[in-house]
């Protein structure tokens, strides 16, 4: 890989990881939906599964309004969360308890995708990338949403029922 000179091409560099881990967590939503015993925990992966493909979408629209190859980046820190998510599915546990698992897997996840989107949104306003910005705010705006919404599932019953 070649020397970052400056933020523009760290931010080409943020959206192109950003674009891997979407990638990745499309391939590894239906997992997550199918070891869910908990039909609103289900649900919830299932709709994240439509907004990540929408997420993707909105990459491919900033790398198009930009001019932003996306290469072959891989992003290891999706990677990394993602395989221990399939170590907690593959564990020998009650359903009520990978139940509480998938959510704080997933909510590791949504953690990262929050930082991620909130650095390469910021660093597309400092650019002067209004229209990518916008893309991109909205896209934290709906990881956040998808984080809440987790975090009401554990609180609200599952984690008392994995008790």
């Amino acid at each position: 890989m070649s020397k970052l000179k400056n933020l523009d091409e760290l931010f080409q560099h943020e959206i192109k990881d950003l674009y891997s881990a979407e990638k990745q967590l499309i391939q590894a939503l239906p997992k997550m939906a199918e070891s869910a015993t908990d039909a609103k925990l289900k649900q919830q992966f299932e709709q994240h599964l439509e907004e990540t493909k929408a997420q993707k979408e909105r990459l491919e629209k900033v790398c198009e309004l930009l001019g932003i190859s996306l290469g072959r980046i891989k992003c290891k820190a999706m990677e990394g969360l993602i395989e221990e998510g399939q170590e907690l599915i593959a564990e020998d546990a009650e359903p009520e308890v990978k139940d509480a698992g998938l959510i704080a897997s997933a909510q590791r996840i949504e953690h990262y995708e929050i930082s991620g989107y909130g650095t390469a949104a910021h660093f597309a306003e400092r650019l002067g990338h209004a229209e990518a910005f916008q893309l991109l705010s909205e896209t934290l705006k709906e990881e956040q949403t998808a984080d809440t919404k987790l975090n009401k599932l554990a609180k609200g019953y599952i984690n008392q029922k994995a008790e």
